[in-house]
């Protein structure tokens, strides 16, 4: 396995890891790899299929021209954006890399080809730079879930697909890991073997990389902004930007769940709503474009913080912040296995490749902070995708509002359910995490292209259906 956890934890900005992080990423990357920068004239950037169609919605506009400016997703400041991009428009010039000045408007230098895909992903892009003497240059790239990219051809060569947000393979280090996996049945062979835990093996195979203190630095890092996340969506209200004119529900009925909470009024399920609301803030806060962590994408960032607070808070660990670092480590390694396996790019295999796989990743990492066996583990894992096989991918307007960030909520309590179960039990179960990663696979390539983040189907273009007869 060829992954770090902090290849499926990214820090980065919303609404979407395929649709913002990825196309930033790759535009930064193309410049980068084109050289010397004197000579160029001009740079236009080709979109297609599910870039294409749901682009504008998930802010890909936005995202390419932050890339060619130079802006990686952690690194730019979520509030600084739009004064950037309007400078650039009024200004009529883009500076690439920060640096060289070229014409530029969106209106003509974006071309979005919503008819056509590129062979290797729905999420293809090709970027040209035009250069003084008529030449050109010319790359393409694709957005694969998750904020990773490839360029054209990677995949098939077999090359490392983890061009993280500084955008060089150079940074993912290559070395021979102690306990390598390729599926989790050679995961818990390798945990009977040594006798090691799944989290005490991702840190001996994340210790190749860093030392011990830089990566519990990272993971530290990635909890805090998790963390900070819930908090501010939890107290930010309005209206989201998009034009659906969706409001902010989380800090609303957080006030009303605190209020209710030492009452007559107060039901016993109400403490399930408490991890739903952080989930909910979560993606409230991706929606805005706000500063949220890939977990293991944008449209399912919610899961992981919310399971994860409610860890922190509510189940009275010893020792929390060991707690943490063994929920994170152990979430990587599902999430590692659901993207070499099969996806986590909804505009590859739908919904269940999002939430469902950050349903998994959650429950394992439960259970592991719980002090479960390996085998507990990957039985909670295979709960939390078993109940999302089918799950399809049909934003409304484009947008990661309607249905994502309640099915974040809902993604969330599934996750404690299943680690309840799985902790119940003795690991022992019928269909294995390998098996229902393959039928999640499976599933995905079968479901039509509808279905899958163009919102050409279900409920994005049932509910534009139903308001247009309304009219």
């Amino acid at each position: 396995m060829d992954m770090s956890v902090f290849d499926l934890f990214k820090i980065g900005i919303g609404p979407s890891s395929s649709h913002t992080v990825g196309p930033m990423v790759a535009g930064r990357r193309f410049l980068l790899e084109c050289g010397p920068l004197e000579d160029a004239v001009g740079v236009e950037v080709h979109l297609y299929g599910s870039l294409a169609l749901t682009g504008v919605g998930h802010a890909t506009d936005k995202a390419v021209i932050l890339g060619l400016m130079g802006e990686t997703p952690q690194d730019v400041d979520p509030d600084s954006v739009e004064d950037k991009l309007a400078e650039a428009e009024l200004d009529g010039v883009i500076r690439l890399l920060g640096a060289k000045e070229v014409p530029f408007s969106a209106a003509t230098s974006l071309v979005w080809h919503k008819q056509s895909t590129l062979p290797e992903h729905p999420n293809g892009m090709r970027f040209v730079l035009k250069l003084r003497d008529g030449s050109i240059i010319e790359r393409i790239y694709y957005s694969i879930g998750g904020g990773f990219i490839t360029a054209a051809g990677e995949a098939q060569n077999g090359q490392a697909a983890l061009k993280d947000v500084v955008g060089s393979v150079d940074d993912v280090v290559q070395g021979a890991v102690p306990f390598p996996f390729d599926t989790m049945r050679q995961l818990l062979e390798q945990g009977r073997r040594h006798g090691l835990s799944i989290p005490a093996m991702l840190r001996a195979n994340e210790c190749v990389r860093m030392t011990e203190a830089e990566l519990d630095a990272g993971l530290d890092r990635i909890w805090n902004v998790m963390r900070d996340c819930i908090a501010h969506g939890l107290v930010t209200e309005g209206q989201l930007p998009g034009g659906l004119n969706v409001k902010r529900r989380a800090a609303k009925l957080w006030r009303q769940e605190q209020a209710t909470r030492c009452t007559a009024n107060h039901l016993p399920h109400d403490a399930v709503n408490q991890v739903s609301l952080y989930a909910m803030a979560v993606n409230e806060e991706n929606a805005a474009g706000g500063r949220v962590v890939t977990a293991p994408t944008n449209g399912a960032a919610g899961i992981i913080p919310a399971v994860g607070r409610y860890y922190f808070e509510d189940c009275r660990p010893t020792d929390p912040r060991r707690g943490i670092r063994e929920f994170l480590l152990t979430s990587s390694a599902i999430g590692m296995l659901c993207k070499k396996n099969a996806s986590i790019s909804g505009a590859e295999i739908g919904c269940q490749g999002e939430v469902g796989v950050a349903c998994a990743m959650a429950a394992a990492g439960l259970v592991a902070a719980l002090g479960g066996t390996n085998e507990q583990i990957e039985n909670a894992a295979e709960i939390g995708i078993e109940h999302h096989l089918g799950m399809t991918c049909d934003p409304i307007g484009g947008l990661v509002q309607i249905p994502c960030i309640e099915r974040n909520g809902m993604g969330a309590i599934k996750a404690i359910t299943a680690a309840s179960l799985a902790l119940k039990g003795d690991g022992t179960h019928f269909v294995s995490l390998d098996d229902v990663i393959e039928t999640m696979r499976q599933t995905g390539y079968d479901m039509q292209a509808k279905y899958k983040e163009t919102s050409l189907g279900g409920l994005a273009i049932h509910v534009v259906t139903v308001n247009h007869a309304a009219c």
